[in-house]
């Protein structure tokens, strides 16, 4: 199949585009003039790479040509900023997916996978855990350009018979993610003991999220490349709860190093728990995590020492 991967040079990107190499499709990824694409690496002599402007039509027209398979990474901002700029936020987010997805339609693609937030479509005052069905209240503009998207993702299948699937992950983690980039807990904590720093917590500790492996990731994204379903919308997690000072003690636990600890007030951004119900998916595109938190975490570990040197 000719898959093209939008984001593909990033964290989640470069390793589905490992996985889909490894299973024989065709893949080309596109990513701004901006992006880093040393995660590529090992993959440029089988893949091609375009750089551009996500919000050019020509530029995507041209990464659009004989494909069939969209996955769409692309996000241009992060959830704790996104509030700072809601116009740009919209602009780049919204309508730049808006035109990609009428320019996938004009070139026949078939199916578009979308990455949609576990983590902030849903809001604060949802019961826990969460399934696909409860009510979507974000509180930050980027749970709500989230929302937007899976909505017009829908009306482009209802007016056009484009096929989608939308993903709303909980928070990824493993090899390759930037412990700099402004998203990642586990991956960010895990370098601040690398590097015998103190770590800053918002609130007091006990904020509970659902922390999903990267290989757990890149498996259900294959699973729902794969799979023909009635549901398009599915939750990607480990379906289990843990708080920061529980991460920090599994941390401990795997790197022996104890971490410094700074509490700082509470975001009102954050919502207070959030885990993810993933029976849909279990049942419907046949998947399920196989890789244990701690597991996850001493991976991550084990990676970060290795490459130290990348981010310093």
């Amino acid at each position: 199949m000719n898959c093209l991967i939008l984001g593909g040079a990033g964290f989640i990107g470069s390793n589905l585009t490992d996985a889909l190499l490894k299973l024989g499709h065709h893949v080309r990824v596109f990513d701004r003039l901006n992006v880093n694409t040393s995660n590529l690496t090992t993959a440029l002599p089988r893949i091609e790479l375009i750089r551009g402007d996500f919000l050019n039509d020509s530029d995507i027209a041209c990464a659009l040509k004989d494909i069939e398979l969209v996955v769409h990474l692309i996000s241009t901002t992060l959830p704790k900023s996104s509030n700072d700029n809601p116009i740009y936020d919209v602009e780049s987010n919204v309508v730049g997916t808006l035109k990609l997805l009428d320019l996938s339609r004009q070139q026949g693609v078939k199916k578009v996978v979308f990455l949609s937030s576990g983590g902030t479509v849903y809001g604060p005052s949802v019961a826990c855990p969460i399934s696909e069905t409860a009510a979507t209240d974000p509180v930050c503009s980027y749970g709500i350009s989230k929302l937007a998207i899976e909505k017009y993702l829908h009306l482009h299948h209802h007016m056009n018979n484009l096929d989608y699937v939308v993903l709303r992950v909980a928070n990824p983690f493993g090899e390759r993610q930037n412990p700099g980039s402004g998203q990642g807990v586990i991956t960010a904590f895990l370098w601040k003991l690398l590097q015998n720093e103190p770590i800053s917590i918002w609130g007091d500790g006990t904020v509970a999220r659902d922390y999903i492996y990267i290989s757990d990731l890149v498996s259900a994204i294959l699973a729902a490349i794969e799979k023909e379903t009635c549901s398009k919308l599915f939750n990607i997690g480990s379906g289990v709860p843990c708080s920061l000072n529980e991460l920090l003690s599994i941390m401990q636990g795997v790197t022996g190093r104890t971490p410094v600890i700074q509490y700082t007030p509470g975001r009102k951004l954050d919502v207070p728990v959030n885990f993810l119900d993933i029976t849909r998916a279990r049942d419907e595109i046949l998947w399920q995590p196989l890789v244990s938190l701690e597991d996850g975490i001493a991976r991550t570990w084990t990676w970060l020492q290795h490459h130290k040197s990348d981010f310093e």
